[in-house]
């Protein structure tokens, strides 16, 4: 049977069309649905900052329009909390007044936030519903267009389809190096490239910074500079690739919450919010620091209802959307990190194992094309007939990568030509497998050629 890719490559366009949402400006403050202590707070800190700044500068700062900012400048004004400066370029120039610089100090003592303005949180729940990937449904082709330069075996398609499909939690598991975190890292993909990320969210007059350029890659900006006064999207919002969140060994219950630092005054979101309409990938499931039962526990109402319940450190409690594909890789046994009831709840999981022949060599030789490498004596198909048969190894996906890499660097390192020789190829076994081969490389590679086995 043919097999289709497991092994990393070069990441093609995405499939799908992006999501289309509706994000008009506002243009007065009542518009935007923010409370107006939030925003005055957020316009003292920024002049604060900046000592003197004009209209323009101020709308880019706080991602708002020049209506907006002109009316809390306005307010502002009245409550000789600012004043005007010289004018540059055409731009009138205000800056804070003495009793403005002492209530933005106190607003900066509250909240350390100084950014663009945040969009409201039911606003935020809109958008993430609209774009969630769970509207849309996975077909085999889809997958098969997604997955089109890798090599993943068919029975993996059959399994990872439909559970994309089931929009429940998936617990990948098999032993290191088969694959597992490559598949997981690609599936956002099958969902449109496309979706709108905001910069920060208000809840209950707090604000909440969701957008981390670690994490949400974007793709342009949408602040038009062109017209100050007459923007046709809302500029707090930025357009990204669905987001992808990998955690590992390094989770902790804390992570799973909002939670505050007291040195900067600032709330961190947690990692649900920050994976919303794209994925989350808890790796090395089971070598954490606190318990995989710990984490679906926390996890029950999200994982049935696609909404979570979040409490600042006041003590307000918000409900937020889940909306992300979860996935749970291990390199451990299933049955070691869980109980039989918590078996259940994941619904599907998903084993990876070694590859067959016909992968093994479609990997071979799509990472000698990758290297630049010349496979003139077939090593990759003299491989997979002899030498792993003989020393008993399992092939995995990741063992072609890993074996020319090595002979790659030996190439570089003695400045030869392209070509695989097999004596390069044998110090890459023994240096990668640590124990000696017991495959005697050179003649057994001459023979295996002479009798065709190419």
């Amino acid at each position: 049977m043919k097999s289709i890719q497991l092994e990393e490559s070069k990441v093609t366009e995405p499939v799908g069309a992006p999501p289309a949402v509706s994000l008009p400006t506002p243009h007065t403050v009542s518009e935007t649905s923010l409370p107006g202590p939030l925003l005055r707070g957020l316009l003292l800190k920024h002049l604060l900052k900046r000592e003197v700044a004009s209209i323009k500068l101020l709308a880019e700062l706080m991602g708002l329009s020049g209506n907006v900012i002109a009316e809390l400048v306005a307010e502002a004004k009245a409550n000789s909390l600012v004043e005007n400066r010289n004018s540059e370029q055409g731009q009138m120039r205000v800056a804070l007044s003495a009793v403005g610089r002492q209530q933005a100090r106190q607003a900066l003592e509250l909240s350390g936030y100084v950014g663009k303005a945040p969009v409201p949180l039911e606003e935020y729940r809109r958008i993430c519903i609209q774009q969630s990937s769970r509207r849309q449904a996975v077909s085999r082709q889809r997958l098969l267009e997604v997955f089109d330069t890798t090599v993943v075996q068919p029975d993996l398609i059959d399994q990872i389809g439909p559970a994309i499909n089931s929009r429940r939690p998936v617990l990948i598991y098999g032993a290191a190096g088969t694959g597992k975190s490559f598949i997981c890292r690609q599936l956002n993909r099958l969902f449109g490239d496309e979706v709108m990320i905001p910069h920060a969210i208000e809840m209950g007059g707090e604000i909440v910074q969701i957008f981390d350029p670690q994490i949400h890659q974007r793709i342009d900006s949408t602040f038009r500079d062109d017209d100050l006064f007459a923007q046709v999207s809302d500029p707090r919002w930025y357009r990204c690739h669905r987001p992808l969140v990998v955690v590992g060994g390094e989770l902790e219950l804390s992570m799973l919450d909002i939670s505050h630092d007291p040195k900067a005054r600032l709330h961190k979101a947690p990692i649900g919010l920050l994976a919303n309409n794209g994925v989350l990938l808890i790796d090395d499931l089971g070598r954490q620091k606190i318990s995989a039962k710990e984490v679906f526990n926390r996890w029950i109402v999200p994982l049935e209802e696609a909404r979570d319940f979040l409490s600042l450190p006041s003590g307000a409690h918000f409900e937020v959307p889940f909306e992300q594909n979860l996935l749970f890789s291990t390199n451990l046994s299933p049955q070691d990190i869980f109980d039989p009831a918590f078996l259940r709840r994941l619904g599907y999981k998903i084993e990876f194992k070694a590859i067959d022949d016909e992968a093994f060599v479609a990997i071979w030789q799509q990472q000698c094309r990758v290297m630049g490498l010349n496979d003139k004596y077939h090593l990759g198909r003299w491989l997979v007939q002899q030498c792993y048969p003989t020393n008993q190894v399992d092939m995995l996906p990741s063992h072609p990568r890993d074996l020319l890499s090595i002979v790659s660097d030996q190439i570089r390192f003695n400045e030869l030509s392209s070509i695989i020789e097999p004596e390069l190829l044998e110090r890459a076994w023994n240096i990668y497998f640590v124990e000696a081969s017991r495959c005697p490389f050179p003649a057994a590679v001459a023979t295996f050629n002479e009798e065709g086995g190419s």
